[in-house]
């Protein structure tokens, strides 16, 4: 089955400031392992018939060690407002089942925990905020160069959403699909996913 989605996302997680996983780093939370929310607005995307524009999900993680290491535990929590046939093709797309990114995730992946269905919110901007749930989180950029109006952002990441994305703190509490933690790290940016990624293209992150 063939999908694609693009949009805009934002997560957040428990590691300190700056999360080492894109880079195949340990986890610099205090119990060692990072615990994270994410939401992805889709703006444009399908899975064959299945339109699945203005969709958000949330994307749930528990990373025990570095990425590459494994021993993952993922899943999401689709937009009350999305239909069952969009939810049903957005587990799948997640799930790995179809191809693309999240199809190399799922080899990672230990523990898959399910899809629930709840409130997803997203509010894109220079500030963008999210929710899943009782679980709130508002970007807070790091400044580039002093002077410079900039902001800090990281490229060309082993594991990225996106292939340069912005950094900063998201600070709130999470507590979805049984992952809870306070959060602090954030990143945001644009991304494009397909169940056919041209080489090079990013693998994503949790």
């Amino acid at each position: 089955m063939a999908w694609k989605i693009s949009g805009t996302y934002l997560a957040t997680c428990s590691c300190n400031l700056i999360c080492p996983c894109p880079v195949d780093g340990p986890p610099t939370s205090a119990d060692g392992q990072c615990h994270g929310h994410l939401v992805f607005h889709i703006a444009d995307g399908n899975l064959d018939d299945t339109d699945l524009s203005g969709v958000n999900v949330g994307l749930v993680n528990l990373f025990p060690s570095n990425l590459t290491a494994g021993g993952w535990k993922l899943g999401i929590v689709v937009d009350e407002g999305a239909s069952d046939e969009q939810a049903q093709a957005l587990e799948r797309i997640f799930k790995g089942e179809d191809g693309g990114p999240f199809e190399q995730f799922a080899a990672l992946t230990e523990e898959w925990l399910g899809m629930d269905r709840g409130p997803v919110s997203f509010s894109d901007g220079d500030r963008p905020s999210a929710s899943i749930g009782e679980s709130n989180f508002t970007f807070e950029p790091l400044e580039g160069p002093p002077g410079s109006g900039t902001q800090a952002t990281v490229k060309n990441a082993m594991f990225g959403f996106a292939p340069e994305f912005r950094i900063g703190r998201a600070p709130g509490k999470m507590a979805e699909l049984g992952i809870e933690a306070d959060s602090i790290y954030g990143e945001t940016a644009d991304y494009e996913f397909a169940s056919e990624m041209s080489e090079g293209a990013p693998t994503g992150r949790g």
